[in-house]
Parts: C-alpha cells; sequence; structure tokens
C-alpha cells in the first residue's frame, strides 16, 4: 500500500511539473502534427511526370501512337523533337531525365520483328534512371499488346490479369505513414525522458528525491508513467491524421494497435531514461537521444532502406532496434490485418530489448546510490 501511494504521489508530482512546463507539451502534441505532415508530403517513393525527351527520326502510324502511349502514361511528362541536339542540352541542364530514340527503321524493324529503342537516361540520379527503363519498357509492352503485335500471345490467347495484395494502388504512402507512426513515437518516447530527467539531475531536484524511501524501481516507474501517458496521446493523434488527412486504409484492430504501442513505448521511453541516467544534462540528452535514438530508427529499421539490402553485419545491428520490430507491426496492422504470425515475434522482442535496457537502468542507478 505505501509503494502504490508513494509511486502515486511522484506520478503526480511529474504531471503537475509536465503541465507546468509547455515544452512537454509541444513535443508531445505539436512535434507528432508537425513531423507527420512533413513525412506525409515529403518522403514518396513514387515518381510520376518524369521529364522525357522522345526524338521521332521518322514519324509514321505506329510511331505517332508510339508516342501518344507515352504521353498519355502519368510516369512521364513528354517532350518531342526529330534529332537529339536538343534533348542532350536539357539533360545536361537537368531539365529532362532520358532521352528516348526512336530510329527511322521503326516500321521496318516492327515487320523484321526486331525493334531497336534507344534509351539514354541521366545516371546522376541512379533511382530516377531506374524508374525510367522500368516504365519505357511497361508502355512498350502494353502498347505492342494494344496493337495486336505480340502474335505468338495473341494466337495463344494468354491474358495477364494482375493483381497488386494489401496495396492495390501501389502507392509508398500506404507503407511509409504507418512507418512514420514508429519514427515520431520514437523521438518523442526518447527525447521527452531524456531531456526531462536530465533537468531534474541539473536542478538537482533528482538527487532530493532519491532521498526519500522510495525505491529504485518505483522511482523510474514513477518517471516513466507520465511520459507513457503523453506518448499514448501522440500515438492517437497520430493514427488519427494517418486515417483521416491522408485516407491510408487500416485493416487490423484498433486494440491490438493500442496494445503494440504501449508495449513499443517500454523500450522507446526506457532508453530515454538510460541517456539521461547516463548524460545528466539536457544538451547532452538531447544530442543523444537524436544520434542513438531518432538517426538508428530512421535509417536501420527499414523504415525507408531495405533492412535485407544491407551488409551482413549491419543487419545483425537492426536486430538491437525496437523501432525495427514496431515498424513491421504496423505495416502489418494497416496494410493486412491481425496477422499473428507477424505480430507476436516482433512483440515478443520489443518486450526483450525493453526488459533489457529497464534491467540495465537499475543496476546503473543502483550503483550512483552507493
Amino acid at each position: 500500500m505505501q509503494k502504490f501511494r508513494r509511486l502515486k504521489a511522484l506520478f503526480i508530482k511529474e504531471s503537475i511539473q509536465i503541465i507546468r512546463d509547455p515544452s512537454a507539451i509541444l513535443i508531445a502534441v505539436i512535434l507528432p502534427l508537425i513531423l507527420l505532415f512533413l513525412m506525409g508530403y515529403a518522403i514518396s517513393l513514387d515518381s510520376k511526370n518524369i521529364p522525357v525527351g522522345i526524338v521521332v527520326e521518322k514519324s509514321s502510324k505506329h510511331t505517332q501512337s508510339l508516342v501518344h502511349a507515352f504521353e498519355i502514361s502519368n510516369s512521364f511528362d513528354v517532350k518531342l523533337d526529330t534529332n537529339t541536339i536538343k534533348f542532350k542540352e536539357l539533360i545536361q541542364e537537368g531539365k529532362i531525365r532520358a532521352i528516348i530514340v526512336i530510329p527511322e527503321t521503326f516500321e521496318k524493324d516492327l515487320l523484321r520483328n526486331s525493334v531497336k529503342i534507344q534509351i539514354i537516361s541521366d545516371g546522376t540520379e541512379p533511382n530516377i534512371a531506374g524508374y525510367v527503363q522500368k516504365y519505357s519498357m511497361g508502355v512498350w509492352q502494353n502498347w505492342v499488346l494494344q496493337e495486336g503485335l505480340d502474335k505468338k500471345q495473341k494466337q495463344a490467347a494468354i491474358t495477364i490479369d494482375t493483381r497488386y495484395w494489401f496495396n492495390s494502388p501501389l502507392l509508398s504512402s500506404y507503407f511509409l505513414l504507418p512507418g512514420s507512426i514508429a519514427i515520431i513515437l520514437t523521438l518523442i518516447g526518447i527525447l521527452l525522458t531524456a531531456l526531462v530527467v536530465a533537468r531534474e539531475w541539473e536542478r538537482g531536484t533528482m538527487e532530493a528525491i532519491m532521498s526519500t524511501p522510495i525505491s529504485i524501481f518505483e522511482l523510474l516507474l514513477g518517471k516513466l508513467l507520465p511520459y507513457f501517458v503523453m506518448g499514448m496521446l501522440s500515438m492517437v493523434i497520430c493514427v488519427t491524421i494517418t486515417l483521416t488527412w491522408f485516407e491510408i486504409p487500416f485493416r487490423g484492430s484498433f486494440w491490438l494497435l493500442a496494445i503494440t504501442s504501449a508495449v513499443y513505448l517500454f523500450p522507446a521511453l526506457s532508453i530515454g531514461l538510460l541517456i539521461s541516467t547516463l548524460a545528466k544534462s539536457q544538451f547532452v540528452a538531447a544530442q543523444a537521444a537524436l544520434i542513438i535514438g531518432f538517426l538508428p530508427a530512421f535509417l536501420l529499421s527499414g523504415f525507408i532502406f531495405q533492412i535485407s539490402s544491407m551488409p551482413w553485419w549491419l543487419q545483425y545491428i537492426t536486430n538491437i532496434i525496437p523501432a525495427k520490430y514496431f515498424i513491421a507491426i504496423l505495416q502489418t496492422l494497416f496494410l493486412s490485418g491481425n496477422i499473428y504470425e507477424v505480430i507476436l515475434p516482433n512483440l515478443m522482442a520489443m518486450l526483450l530489448l525493453g526488459s533489457i535496457v529497464f534491467a540495465v537502468i537499475m543496476k546503473i542507478t543502483r550503483k550512483r546510490l552507493d
């Protein structure tokens, strides 16, 4: 009973401090909104209206039809000419990203079933160059089928029925925005606890609290609980904006989302508490929160960059980043639903990491009291 009263008193004290400190409210409420809108509008892996120049050396019925196929594609913004001279200058100036040359022998090549179209891409941006190659192949294949030029396929009466599961419009925002919720909670969870507890150390009030009969476990729990509530509030704000403003579909259970978010805040807040325990300075704690918390979560969690594409030793390091597991859960809940084969192992991994960090804090804090 005494333990509960001490914990309750510490929780009330921390809550009053949060209410009196506008910076904590700004970090918990305003910062998620700013980050979510920035990530929602600024980060996109979709490429549309790529400026390209199409050179038609000899106009004909088929070349006009092929050019029209490029023009109606959402992937390209097409400029036309009869030679490459003008387009070479434009690609050097970065005003177009590729030159597509349809040779004057195009009609004869079609009859011989040996068409060669040259695509010159701007290699200074490898991703865009790759998109140009891929999208051009798609336009070409669709055009061949529409014109009925692929006789073998026509005779075989093959019908290609392509479907994309979980993300039928193939929009990158469908998996980036759920992932951004994990990044935002990481930053807020670590930054809040790291800054506020470090402030206690700077003011000397932490030592005063430690001189009371309160145990280390009660002290740490009392510090974490108010910021856990604020983290959950931030999660609700982020999910509401994601569903209503950006209209991202949600196919899982909201209760499961709440439970997994609560579990994720455990390692996130614990890392912030560990930083503040070691740093004891708001400036150092803020720097450490960004370097230890935000950057690894942003770069190594699979949020943007595929973990399977990283070097093997870096893939091992990603296993100690809690955001990796939460992003997998969020993307599953938003796009696929309650897939427990994915959710449960990631949930256990977050609990394990949180327990390890919390145990380290308990050990370090006890040593400092001696």
